[in-house]
């Protein structure tokens, strides 16, 4: 049956919208003339450049880990703001060693979480399983009034739980608690790169939940002190990163 549209129809605007339908998965939906993917690339706590180093990670490590083992193992690549967690299951413990050299081999990776299991891979049923636990917590991430959910990244195998994102440490303990909640998870690992808020708003970012810190007042004094002596102190110690550390929270 053939369909008549008006004159004024908008059908560039279609077009693009049944191409991208078509192209599920390989390109953003385009809504009103703008992406969806820009939306949530805006909001992400990584920068631009970090977010496309970390899908060019996942897709090249993948790649050659496919090459190097074929079906011989099952290993999934996350990557966050360029470091890697691998999951999954490996026949033997210099297999898992090869895999993580592979993926630190990979342009960009500043460092590898190795996760992976010496194992038989799991079952069909046992990674169902885990997709529904990930899909859960995703939910409850986004129902949390007090947490940005496109701040973390959510990997679930064999029952045990995998946290990543840069964070403040209210953020992390509140994701944790709530994906301890979900049924059927045995084990939370945390591997964020924790920062404090006032640190993420001075870098964009959107924090909410978190109030500012006070900023502390001075009042005039009436009349000039003389100026006190000054001792040499130690020379200052930099602050601690927030750097990414995986500790199992049971």
């Amino acid at each position: 049956m053939n369909v008549k549209l008006p004159s004024s129809f908008p059908v560039a605007a279609l077009a693009a919208a049944l191409l991208a339908t078509t192209l599920a998965g390989c390109a953003p939906l385009l809504v009103g003339g703008a992406a969806v993917g820009t939306a949530l690339m805006v909001t992400d706590r990584r920068s631009s450049g970090a977010q496309i180093d970390d899908e060019a990670i996942e897709l090249r490590s993948n790649a050659r880990l496919r090459e190097a083992f074929g079906d011989r193992a099952h290993i999934n690549i996350t990557s966050y703001n360029r470091q890697v967690l691998m999951t999954g299951e490996v026949a033997s413990e210099p297999m898992k060693q090869q895999a993580e050299q592979i993926a630190a081999r990979v342009d960009n990776v500043k460092s590898v979480v190795n996760e992976l299991a010496a194992m038989s891979p799991t079952t069909l049923p046992q990674r169902s399983s885990d997709t529904l636990i990930t899909t859960k917590i995703r939910a409850s991430l986004v129902d949390a009034q007090d947490l940005q959910a496109n701040a973390f990244k959510v990997v679930t195998e064999r029952s045990t739980v995998y946290l990543m994102g840069r964070v403040t440490p209210r953020e992390a303990d509140r994701a944790t608690s709530i994906a301890r909640q979900i049924g059927g998870v045995q084990r939370v690992v945390r591997i964020f790169e924790v920062a404090s808020a006032d640190d993420l708003r001075a870098a964009g970012v959107n924090v909410p939940g978190e109030s500012a810190a006070p900023r502390a007042t001075v009042a005039p004094a009436a009349t000039a002190p003389a100026p006190a002596a000054v001792t040499p102190a130690a020379q200052a110690q930099p602050p601690a990163s927030g750097g990414a550390v995986a500790t199992p929270v049971r």
